[in-house]
């Protein structure tokens, strides 16, 4: 038997713990895996110690403002896997509350491993040597990651994103479409404002008022929409009918990659979706907004120029990115006519896309399992 405990602070960080599970599954007789998770880490059998949506908050201020409650669960789960020792600690992403965790942990005689970089390369460089106390491991999903690993000596892997090895190289839009009963020959947009209500709050009604503005130089556009649960359903629900109560909107639940398979164009909050609207080789809009004061501590402190996941891969400006000030109805719509209005444009996109993806395909869930076993048998990792 052996026994993993867990940290999946939200959706993305839900998909990477099921996908590792299954893998680690084939090469185990027994496990026993409880922690912080989702549906998904659910249904891979885990037992749930607290809520995943208690953690899925984000930005300094927004954090600043749960900080007791946040404190508290971590406080509980380090007494609790100190009281049951796992054979190793995983945390996945959420890296301002799980380096901590994992580094008591640590200081406990406890394995750690830190499933998915934090942004080092982007900002706040000083986190690698918390991270090198943190944790046995890294487990890196970018190529470019492992360079500033190396140069503090912190033991990593590059193990490939797995959400390039799960979805598709050619989408099949019209499968998407009949699943969700859009038309074929309509231009289909996505609307996908994030998965925390905070950031529904904030991007969903530029999100949908840029809609109506498209809609009304085009009116062959269809909207559509993916929420992840219920909850987020009637957030985005109340929004669009105070701001857009006119606008038609086909609205899902649970199913954001036929969401974004579908859809010819997406329009949708930075984040990890961007990274999954690339893979779908989707033309796509990007926006955010963060609170003013985290906003500002983040542009004092970031090396790079680039928020979106594909221009930083590209490490070019591939698609527009509205942010702050800019994240308005009227540029957003904008820059989506734009695209609609340049088909050699957005092809050039779609090849870049197909070139970034490829990059990222190493069959992850596999290369992470084979890492964990590896850190558990006590073998060399670097």
């Amino acid at each position: 038997m052996v026994r993993i405990g867990i940290v999946a602070g939200e959706a993305s960080g839900d998909l990477l713990g099921a996908g590792l599970i299954r893998e680690l599954e084939k090469r185990t007789e027994a496990l026993s895996i409880e922690g912080i998770g989702g549906i998904k880490l659910v249904t891979s059998g885990m037992k749930v110690l607290y809520p995943m949506e208690r953690l899925s908050v984000m930005g300094i201020t927004e954090v600043a403002g749960r900080y007791f409650e946040l404190k508290k669960i971590r406080d509980n789960l380090l007494k609790h896997f100190i009281q049951h020792p796992p054979d190793i600690f995983i945390g996945i992403d959420a890296p301002d509350f799980n380096l901590w965790l994992e580094k008591e942990l640590r200081k406990a005689g406890i394995k750690t491993v830190h499933y998915v970089s934090p942004s080092v390369w982007a900002w706040r460089e000083y986190r690698v040597k918390k991270i090198r106390m943190s944790a046995d491991l890294v487990l890196s999903l970018f190529p470019f990651e492992a360079a500033i690993y190396n140069k503090y000596d912190v033991p990593n892997r590059y193990v490939g994103h797995p959400l390039a090895d799960k979805i598709s190289n050619t989408p099949n839009i019209s499968a998407a479409r009949l699943d969700l009963n859009i038309p074929i020959e309509k231009i289909v947009i996505a609307l996908l404002p994030g998965s925390r209500l905070s950031e529904i709050k904030r991007i969903a009604s530029p999100l949908l008022k840029a809609a109506v503005l498209s809609q009304k130089t085009n009116p062959n556009l269809y909207f559509i929409s993916g929420l992840i649960d219920e909850k987020a359903l009637n957030y985005f629900t109340e929004i669009k009918n105070k701001v857009a109560p006119g606008l038609e909107v086909n609205i899902s639940v649970g199913k954001t990659h036929q969401v974004m398979e579908a859809a010819d164009f997406i329009m949708l909050a930075s984040g990890t979706a961007t990274l999954e609207a690339m893979l779908f080789k989707k033309p796509m809009v990007v926006a955010y907004k963060l609170s003013f004061l985290t906003h500002l501590i983040v542009k004092l402190l970031a090396k790079i120029p680039y928020a979106s996941l594909p221009n930083i891969l590209a490490g070019k400006m591939l698609v527009p990115e509205c942010l702050q000030s800019r994240c308005t109805p009227e540029i957003l719509s904008s820059e989506l006519n734009l695209l609609l209005e340049s088909d050699e444009q957005t092809e050039k996109i779609k090849m870049e896309f197909v070139k970034l993806s490829g990059q990222l395909k190493k069959n992850a869930d596999l290369q992470a399992a084979d890492a964990i076993l590896e850190l558990l048998e006590g073998d060399n990792v670097d």
